[in-house]
């Protein structure tokens, strides 16, 4: 393992992690689904689940590393919407919930900017 391989692995093993729970336990997922989004909110859940998981295993191979790494960046980017639906929603929760429900919207910069970093760094 590289130095580079340890963020790449973490990575993948987060967005495993993440698309595992969409698939298993849906409901709160399907909650985030912003509205404009046609068809029914648990195809959305299911898809973006599935979505996580094919990130992930191109970010854990290293032939595929670059474009999934890439990829992932613009997923994370692209959800950002479900994360505002999410602190919308949770507006009138108690603190604690509303809390974390609202850090999720600045902690997708850091998120996008990992993956692109695992990006950049693949085949060095």
């Amino acid at each position: 393992m590289t130095a580079n391989d340890r963020p790449a692995r973490l990575l993948a093993g987060l967005l495993a992690g993440a698309g595992a729970a969409h698939v298993v336990a849906p409901r709160l997922f399907d909650r985030m689904v912003p509205e404009f989004l046609p068809g029914r909110q648990r195809t959305w859940t299911h898809a973006s689940g599935v979505a996580e998981m094919l990130l992930a295993a191109a970010v854990a191979v290293p032939q595929t590393r670059r474009v999934g790494a890439l990829a992932t960046a613009g997923y994370f980017a692209g959800i950002l919407p479900a994360h505002f639906k999410m602190a919308h929603d949770w507006r009138d929760r108690p603190t604690a919930l509303k809390a974390g429900a609202y850090a999720r919207i600045p902690l997708q910069v850091p998120l996008v900017l990992w993956a692109a970093k695992v990006g950049r760094d693949a085949g060095r």
